[in-house]
């Protein structure tokens, strides 16, 4: 099989160039499986691809847009997911841990599709690029001067660098939250495994989803690729730190401050709770996740627990269960039903994982395991290895040294204070976790070792039976922490995004920002309708229609029906003397649930129409106590819109409650559901 690269909207063969084809092997057999090479691709052109046609093309089409066309490339995947666990076997992969991979990769496009379309707003199409990010500042006392952070997408190209581990779900969930952002990408994966990547984009490119110049595929090397990166370029990269270090240090990187992410080496920790016994729910747990971590994808995770902190007084009983729980691993072809631990990625995968574990192991002696076992073997095994630490205060490469495949570490301490300072001394890493029903050992360890950590998991006979575990990348969307040398940065999710965009600060006139943002604000311009709104379908809502409500006069009578009738006889409502010597209070005032009450008695249109359902309120405030005497009146106004489903969207309505004297007595944004068709 001779992989192919997709460039410039073309399948591209690459050539041998000066030192030829590489040869791609399957991990199980040793035999060749694919050849690849990039040779030949101008990478220059390809980024000039991106940036003009694929960037367009993505831009044209809003967050929700691009949101929805994920939900359907997750789809289309699925329905040909049984062809990439064909192929991924060759990986050495076993089918649980092809899922992880393969089901786990499209997963994250439903995710992020999801969250997307959630929390990203819809506007129209001049507006439905930007992210409003953040509350509006007022600059100037009358309210004339506004500031507000937005964020727009970056014009350049995402290139994604990505390791041999996780051949799909590495490529997309990097690939998720840039199409989102409106960013083509350049999808490099690494060589081991790659012929798995190219079959997926090769699929992508298939379902004819994904706008022209969206994606782009290199299988080999980069050549001079980061030669021609610009300020609007952005690079996520995953491997090793010194890879990282070596590739963010680049001239042109550099000179134009191009981004760069990095998920990089992680020397992940565990800590077994000084009240975990033996033979409690948490000790069994900790001895059960050590042994996935250690088995699962033959511990080729960034996830992966590497150093494991044990009490002194249940070393031994930790090396005998975890040692009994191991044997009990059936190692071999992944292909094979009853094997639960394949190979590693290939032989030079391997190779490396020893030379680290003799670095280990001539520091902290192996008590479980033999690296010898399959020496002779043409596939790339190896069976889980656990080395004892007694001293680990005391050793340095066991804090430094990552052997990326079943390798862990077990660690004797004494105190908390001891295990905090061993999960600092691994420099930050993704994740750790702690096995403790004990609530202030834990509390202690959080406080002390989160600052090095992008997630902490505590596990115990409580959360244990829906937790996802130490190292699961599934509902892990989001990889963080500062990780070893700069570490990992957050990838997924919607946060994951705003790495592909460029936060600024606008300042203007409230209607300036509002036709800039799409989303009316107080003080924009508005128009008044004479149509109720609530007698208008999704579509004939526009952003700035206004419904202005006769008043209302609030007397002492309503005030005291509505605290008998409620129960909610809070003196302030009940008692004149008490309400007066309050400092808030000039006399006995209208309860702030009264006023919403009487506000959706005053805007509501009660007929059957296009409005479904009043689902909630944000950021409700109170400004002018309301009394007896007293007449409100609503402002009521199309804040915002957002598709929901095909037959219906959310709209937000800005709810503006004044008095007599138009002193603002509340604020609130009303969220109701809207049909597009009428009903």
């Amino acid at each position: 099989m001779l992989l192919e690269n997709y460039a410039e909207g073309k399948w591209v063969s690459g050539t041998s160039g000066t030192s030829g084809l590489r040869e791609l092997r399957d991990s199980v057999t040793g035999k060749v499986v694919a050849k690849t090479s990039s040779s030949g691709l101008n990478f220059a052109t390809m980024l000039d691809y991106a940036r003009s046609i694929g960037g367009v093309n993505l831009r044209e089409h809003g967050f929700h847009d691009r949101a929805y066309m994920l939900k359907a490339l997750g789809q289309y995947l699925m329905g040909r997911k049984e062809e990439l666990y064909e192929l991924s076997y060759a990986t050495g992969a076993t089918r649980s841990d092809s899922w992880i991979d393969i089901e786990g990769g499209i997963m994250t496009l439903f995710a992020v599709s999801s969250k997307a379309r959630r929390e990203m707003p819809d506007g129209p199409k001049e507006n439905h690029n930007v992210f409003v990010d953040g509350g509006l500042e007022t600059l100037s006392r009358g309210g004339t001067f506004m500031g507000q952070h937005i964020a727009l997408p970056l014009q350049g190209a995402a290139i994604h660098i990505n390791a041999y581990n996780f051949p799909v779900w590495g490529a997309l969930e990097k690939f998720g939250p840039a199409f989102i952002a409106g960013v083509p990408a350049i999808i490099k994966p690494a060589s081991d495994g790659s012929y798995l990547t190219e079959a997926m984009v090769r699929m992508m490119v298939e379902s004819g989803i994904l706008p022209v110049g969206a994606v782009q595929l290199i299988c080999g090397s980069t050549g001079d690729l980061l030669n021609h990166v610009t300020c609007q370029d952005v690079i996520s990269f995953t491997g090793s730190a010194s890879t990282a270090q070596m590739l963010r240090s680049k001239p042109n990187i550099i000179e134009n401050s191009v981004r760069f992410i990095a998920e990089q080496d992680s020397l992940n920790g565990c800590v077994l709770g000084l009240d975990a016994a033996p033979s409690t729910p948490e000790f069994d747990l900790f001895i059960k996740e050590i042994a996935s971590e250690i088995s699962v994808k033959a511990g080729q995770k960034c996830t992966a627990i590497r150093r494991a902190m044990v009490p002194h007084k249940f070393m031994d009983a930790v090396v005998g269960a975890l040692g009994a729980r191991l044997d009990k691993i059936n190692i071999g072809n992944p292909r094979d039903k009853a094997t639960r631990m394949g190979a590693l990625a290939g032989i030079g995968q391997r190779a490396d994982v020893l030379d680290k574990l003799n670095i280990l192991s001539a520091e902290n002696p192996i008590v479980i395991g033999n690296a010898d076992r399959f020496a002779n073997d043409d596939g790339a095994y190896l069976e889980p290895i656990v080395m004892r630490c007694d001293n680990p205060l005391e050793k340095t490469n066991v804090h430094s040294v990552e052997a990326f495949g079943p390798v862990s570490t077990l660690m004797g301490y004494a105190e908390t204070d001891e295990a905090i300072t061993l999960l600092q001394k691994g420099g930050g890493s993704l994740v750790a976790s702690v096995f403790s029903y004990d609530a202030d050992f834990t509390r202690d360890l959080i406080m002390g070792a989160s600052a090095f950590h992008g997630r902490m998991l505590i596990s115990d006979r409580d959360s244990a039976g829906e937790s996802t575990g130490h190292g699961s990348p599934l509902p892990n969307l989001v990889h963080g922490g500062p990780g070893r040398a700069g570490g990992g940065e957050e990838m997924g999710g919607v946060r994951g995004v705003m790495h592909y965009m460029q936060r600024t600060a606008i300042q203007g006139s409230p209607s300036v920002i509002a036709n800039i943002t799409g989303e009316w604000i107080p003080g924009a311009k508005s128009r008044k309708v004479k149509t109720h709104p609530f007698r208008r379908i999704y579509k004939d809502l526009h952003i700035g229609d206004q419904l202005q409500t006769k008043s209302r006069k609030v007397t002492l009578k309503d005030i005291e029906l509505f605290a008998n009738s409620t129960g909610d006889t809070f003196y302030a409502h009940m008692d004149a003397h008490a309400a007066k010597a309050n400092p808030f209070f000039e006399d006995r005032v209208a309860h702030g649930y009264l006023l919403l009450s009487w506000a959706a008695g005053l805007f509501v249109s009660p007929a059957p129409g296009p409005v479904l359902a009043n689902t909630g309120l944000n950021n409700l405030a109170f400004m002018t106590p309301v009394y007896a005497g007293d007449e409100i009146k609503v402002q009521l106004t199309v804040r915002r819109k957002k598709r929901r489903t095909a037959d219906y969207g959310e709209v937000g309505w800005d709810v503006e409650i004044t008095n007599q004297k138009d002193e603002i007595c509340a604020r609130y944004e009303l969220l109701t559901m809207v049909a597009f068709e009428d009903v």
